[in-house]
């Protein structure tokens, strides 16, 4: 062991690795951003390989930067190259992540909403030196866009069930449009305290033509809900809310005898060391730029991206009043899932 004040050259240099790799993926989640925005995993993925000739022909865009993209993707291992030929091409593998849009592994939304975090840099630093946080109108719509993409991936492969529902948080609305589309005489209620993506998704419930047994309503559900439900759902909600025992305690009344409360959140754990790997990185950068920040905006808890773990689902049901919190299985990297009983 290196004695105290003396530099361990090994140690050193494989931080420095470690740095130069981390932001070569930064460079990398960049250009995949780019590939993303422009359509070219899914030209790769649905036309099959091609020269950066071919593909600016095909995607009517500018060979000479096409060619150093597909130089950097290739270079990083997410295409694959064949030097005889010239031709870039998707494996079927990755294709599943980059461009099977709703997709189980799909992370298109991640690469919309990653550079939108750039548009509240400065705000969040002033929050490093004097408290509070960025709200959610300091953001823009790239931010919305990525975050309804990201989430849809849960509404298209892990829920379809059909009752008497509410869902908070509700965004824009993909979840109870996906239900309503699949229980068609089933009626469903969204609320969300950000008035623009409720006005969005009551335009997507009226172009899915399901505006008939979906409605949604801006309110603050911690205040309280105005009705009785069967089945009450958080999709990545809890961790982000101004006062989540509050939210919980309205969720707990709102319910009817026997009722549910299904709580999807983030995959992590109480214990810091045991969030030490590439997931648990990235939650704490999202918490930094969106959901810590957007709580303490209103001078809220800040539990953060990892704060709502399994300990505090369980601390703060308890206190809410649930009798019964389980954890479902559930084959998804990003979240845990939770059923909570009155």
């Amino acid at each position: 062991m290196a004695e105290a004040g003396t530099i361990d050259a090994a140690r050193q240099e494989q931080f420095v690795g470690k740095v130069v790799e981390q932001i070569s993926g930064t460079m990398t989640t960049l250009l995949g951003a780019i590939g993303d925005r422009l359509g070219l995993f899914k030209n790769l993925a649905e036309q099959g390989p091609a020269t950066s000739s071919e593909l600016a022909s095909r995607a009517k865009l500018n060979e000479r930067y096409l060619r150093e993209w597909l130089g950097g993707m290739a270079t990083a291992g997410y295409l694959n190259y064949d030097g005889s030929t010239k031709r870039f091409s998707l494996p079927i593998e990755h294709a599943s992540v980059l461009a099977h849009e709703n997709g189980p592994f799909f992370v298109g939304g991640m690469y919309q909403m990653l550079p939108a975090f750039t548009s509240v840099f400065d705000g969040v630093l002033t929050a490093f030196r004097s408290g509070g946080g960025v709200s959610q109108s300091q953001y823009t719509d790239m931010m919305w866009d990525g975050l309804e993409r990201f989430t849809s991936t849960w509404f298209e492969n892990l829920l379809l069930r059909g009752c008497e529902l509410a869902d908070v948080g509700c965004g824009r609305g993909r979840g109870l449009i996906k239900l309503a589309e699949a229980f068609p005489r089933s009626h469903y209620v969204g609320y969300d305290n950000f008035g623009p993506t409720v006005a969005r998704a009551t335009a997507n419930a009226r172009e899915a033509g399901v505006s008939d047994r979906v409605r949604f309503e801006e309110r603050d559900v911690s205040k309280g809900l105005p009705a009785q439900f069967d089945v009450i759902t958080t999709f990545d909600v809890v961790h982000d809310a101004v006062d989540p025992l509050q939210l919980l305690q309205s969720i707990r009344r709102a319910l009817r005898p026997g009722g549910i409360y299904v709580c999807l959140d983030i995959n992590c754990s109480d214990k810091l060391e045991e969030n030490a790997n590439p997931l648990g990185a990235m939650f704490h950068g999202v918490s930094v730029f969106y959901c810590m920040t957007t709580s303490l905006a209103n001078e809220g808890a800040g539990l953060g991206t990892l704060g709502f773990h399994e300990a505090k689902v369980r601390e703060l049901c308890e206190k809410a009043g649930f009798s019964s919190v389980r954890r479902v299985p559930l084959e998804n990297p990003f979240n845990n899932l939770y059923e909570a009983k009155p």
